[in-house]
């Protein structure tokens, strides 16, 4: 394929001024069908889920600022421009490269559990489950967000730009109004659908956030919608002029521990005191060696690192660069690899600082060459069971919950060298449904198991606990040469499929030598320890070849099929001697920005 040279912007103009990069080619001829191609720049890239955001990146990164720098502005756009994944109510994970010191950290800006929080928190008085939509639309879901803390936290460290100057973007969208996406109104549409036509509304019954998101009608704002957020804009001026303290503590603080306890369905219990005692934590990163490359991600609260690596390392022994991207043999051991790399997961990772998780064991070279043993090249496993990694506590119960996500993912290498991985979410697609000042409140509890034990009494290791941050299945991911330079940065929204997506790219990158938008574009495989899913055809998006077309030879390997929109939001650079090379993934709203 292809690599297109980037020497100017296109003429995307916002009411600031900026310009983006579009991905794909960049002539007036081009098909309809044509798939995006990738992107070089020379001195700096950012990609993210959608053109403003990154155009709002790639400003900070002209005037001279840094990889943290351009992400807190690119935060604060996708915030404000795609609610439904992410924002100042969320949580996120950072996996960090600083190019001065030649330090590779994880931050750690996960929601956490209110103090008064219990294992029971999500069963009723006889002991029953309230189940995952009361869970999710109501106080009770509702975490100790993380993202307005980590921007400082990054920015006092890595920062170079005024922080008061990254939120401009961000404040002058929400003033002079933007498009809404058609990604948006469509989910709105589609929670709408839910509710009763007869009775109280269960999602949009917040009326702020009602009002913002529906027509007077009762029907989602068409995309095109020019919408405008003025209390956005404020809140973005009193973090700009106070920091994050005016986030945690003061008005914006008690105006969300109000919200959650008048919440309409079930209210919260979340405290001004659970406010002003988060903070972010700088945790060790997980790395796993892949063919000559250095893959490191992020560990536990997330399972993204571990999952990820165990993946890689189980597939290790299989030479993947024989086969075709797209072939029954390459699907069959990718979701050999994703059954066994669950197992695991849902019974061993939880918040490390609560419980004891074997990163080492889980990783370890002889114990991933124990589990590739397993796996049979004519046959599916079936449901796989967890080993017994060194290190490991058997006397846990598993937590088999896998859910989908509003999620999104930054990737960014400055001018300096430094490089940012950054997954970032709300929860499920608009968090909890409730919005004050201009946000949206996260849905991060449900996350945690529902329920503390199993019915012998035998403890979940993502059970509730005060205090305690979720499971996580976020896997930002920067991958290292054999010089221990950066080669390349990925990740992915998607709730657990994120796994399996960033383990995906990689392998495309490294196994089948595919530039970062081509690893992309290649159809989904995979297996979450259940059925083997594959992605629906996206004509212009996804190809070459189908992955629908590898059903029948799978299915004569006995896999369960199911084949249904895998959508990823892969944000990919790849760093060469002839520059840094984008992908984005159209699945999504995706823009890659730079120069």
């Amino acid at each position: 394929m292809r690599l297109e040279r980037t020497s100017g912007f296109s003429a995307l103009v916002l009411a600031m001024g900026f310009a983006v990069i579009h991905q794909g080619p960049l002539t007036s001829t081009a098909s309809a069908q044509s798939l995006a191609e990738a992107v070089i720049t020379q001195k700096e890239m950012v990609v993210t889920a959608n053109p403003l955001a990154t155009e709002a990146g790639a400003h900070v990164l002209r005037r001279g600022g840094t990889a943290v720098d351009a992400m807190v502005a690119a935060q604060t756009v996708l915030g404000l421009v795609e609610p439904q994944s992410s924002g100042l109510g969320g949580g996120a994970f950072v996996v960090y490269y600083d190019a001065k010191t030649g330090r590779l950290t994880t931050v750690d800006a996960r929601e956490t559990a209110p103090l008064s929080a219990t294992g029971e928190r999500f069963l009723d008085e006889e002991g029953e489950s309230i189940g995952f939509l009361n869970a999710w639309q109501s106080g009770l879901s509702v975490g100790v967000p993380g993202v307005p803390r980590l921007m400082e936290y990054m920015h006092d460290q890595y920062g170079r730009l005024s922080w008061r100057a990254l939120f401009v973007p961000a404040a002058r969208l929400a003033v002079d109004g933007f498009e809404l996406t058609e990604r948006t109104s469509t989910q709105v549409a589609g929670l709408l659908g839910f509710n009763p036509e007869d009775g109280p509304r269960l999602f949009f019954r917040d009326p702020t956030s009602f009002e913002y998101f529906v027509n007077p009608d009762g029907t989602a704002k068409p995309a095109g919608t020019v919408v405008r957020n003025l209390p956005y804009a404020e809140t973005l001026a009193q973090l700009a002029k106070y920091g994050a303290d005016t986030f945690y503590n003061g008005d914006i603080a008690d105006a969300i521990v109000e919200a959650v306890a008048n919440d309409l369905n079930i209210p919260g219990d979340l405290s001004a005191m659970d406010l002003a005692d988060y903070r972010v934590i700088e945790r060790e990163p997980v790395c796993v060696e892949y063919r000559s490359f250095d893959v490191c991600g992020m560990g536990p609260p997330s399972s993204g690192g571990i999952a990820v690596g165990q993946i890689l390392g189980i597939l290790r022994p299989f030479d993947l660069g024989a086969l075709e991207p797209i072939s029954v043999e390459a699907a069959h051991l990718f979701a050999q690899a994703g059954r066994l790399a669950f197992a695991d997961r849902n019974l061993y990772v939880a918040d490390s600082d609560f419980v004891s998780v074997p990163i080492a064991g889980l990783l370890n070279d002889d114990y991933l060459a124990s589990r590739s043993a397993l796996i049979d090249p004519g046959r599916d496993l079936g449901q796989a069971v967890p080993g017994l990694p060194p290190g490991a506590d058997s006397t846990r119960a598993a937590d088999y919950r896998a859910k989908s996500s509003g999620t999104s993912h930054i990737s960014i290498v400055d001018r300096y060298g430094n490089a940012l991985s950054m997954t970032t979410t709300i929860e499920s697609s608009f968090g909890n449904g409730v919005m004050i000042e201009g946000f949206l409140l996260n849905n991060e509890l449900t996350d945690f198991s529902f329920r503390p034990a199993d019915a012998e009494g035998n403890p979940i290791a993502n059970r509730v606990q005060a205090g305690k941050r979720p499971r996580s299945s976020m896997s930002p991911t920067i991958i290292f040469d054999a010089d221990g330079d950066v080669a390349f940065l990925t990740g992915s929204p998607g709730g657990s499929r994120i796994i399996g997506y960033t383990a995906q790219s990689i392998i495309n990158m490294i196994d089948f030598e595919l530039d970062p938008q081509e690893a992309i574009n290649i159809p989904h495989y995979g297996n979450r320890n259940g059925d083997t899913e594959l992605e629906e055809a996206l004509p212009g998006i996804t190809g070459p070849g189908d992955a629908a077309s590898l059903e029948a030879g799978l299915v004569a390997l006995g896999h369960p099929i199911s084949i249904r929109a895998l959508t990823s939001g892969l944000s990919i650079i790849q760093i060469t001697e002839e520059g840094l090379i984008g992908g984005a993934d159209k699945r999504r709203d995706g823009a890659v920005g730079g120069r």
